[in-house]
This record gives C-alpha cells, sequence and structure tokens, in this order.
C-alpha cells in the first residue's frame, strides 16, 4: 500500500468510496467535482489517498483555516479496514496539518456512527460536551446520506 497527496484527478473513484460509505453525509455542492477541486486548491498538501495495486482503498479529506485542522471525510474500503490504512492516512494527515503551523483538529462525526466513533475515540479525539454545533446554509444544499 501507498499513501500520496490526493489529486483531483482521484476525485470520481473517491467520490465513488465516498458514495459506497455508510452512515457519512455529503452534499451536491461542496462534494462536487468542482467543490473539491476548489477545496484541494486551497489546502494542496493535507489530503491524502491510500493506493493498493493501482486502486484507491482509502482517503482522508482535510485542510485548515490557518488557525484549526479540520477532517472532513475519510473512508477506508470494507476489504482493507482493521489492517491500519485508516490510522495511517490519518497519520501522513495530522504531519501535513503540523507542518503548515496547526495546533488543534476537529472532526464531525454522525451520533449513530457508532464504529467510526470508536476509530476516532482510539485515535485520541474527544467528545466536547460544552459546545453545540451549528451551521447555516448560504446556498440551497442537496444533502447526501450514505
Amino acid at each position: 500500500m501507498k499513501i500520496r497527496v490526493m489529486d483531483i484527478s482521484d476525485y470520481e473513484e473517491v467520490y465513488g468510496l465516498w458514495m459506497s460509505s455508510k452512515n457519512m453525509g455529503f452534499n451536491n455542492l461542496d462534494d462536487s467535482k468542482e467543490g473539491i477541486g476548489i477545496f484541494l486548491q486551497r489546502n494542496p498538501n493535507t489530503s491524502f489517498v491510500a493506493v493498493e495495486d493501482k486502486a484507491i482503498i482509502g482517503v482522508v479529506l482535510a485542510g485548515h483555516d490557518g488557525r484549526r485542522g479540520y477532517i472532513y471525510h475519510m473512508f477506508v474500503k470494507e476489504p482493507f479496514r482493521k489492517q491500519k490504512v485508516g490510522t495511517k492516512l490519518l497519520e501522513e494527515c495530522l504531519e501535513a496539518l503540523k507542518k503548515e503551523g496547526i495546533h488543534k483538529v476537529a472532526l464531525l462525526v454522525f451520533k449513530y456512527n457508532e464504529a467510526d466513533s470508536r476509530f476516532w475515540e482510539k485515535q485520541g479525539f474527544v467528545v466536547r460536551e460544552d459546545i453545540d454545533y451549528r451551521n447555516l446554509e448560504l446556498t440551497e444544499l442537496v444533502r447526501i446520506d450514505t
């Protein structure tokens, strides 16, 4: 397995993985090819894919705003889970964020996604009980739950 920086040419294969996932949330604009292209231009060194036999088996989409790092989507194909693929993707991602001067990383996990919650807990991510997450759509988005 090889881990490398994600490029927009990976989009179709990555999007296919995302749509095969369970319990993740996407939308028609931010997760479109154009939206991911803009994101990767802004954050060219912090998202990674894991490749096995020329096929993408895992992906982590991450970036930062100059102050905080964010992990937006992470997925490992089913046959490759529990083989440390996710851990290795995360390590590359966190190291890249550190190199860019980022000291803290956040992410969101749906409350009903127990498997992913366990993974993130094992990686040292803690649940914040002292804040409420809120958002406001500036443009109407079509939500895509998997």
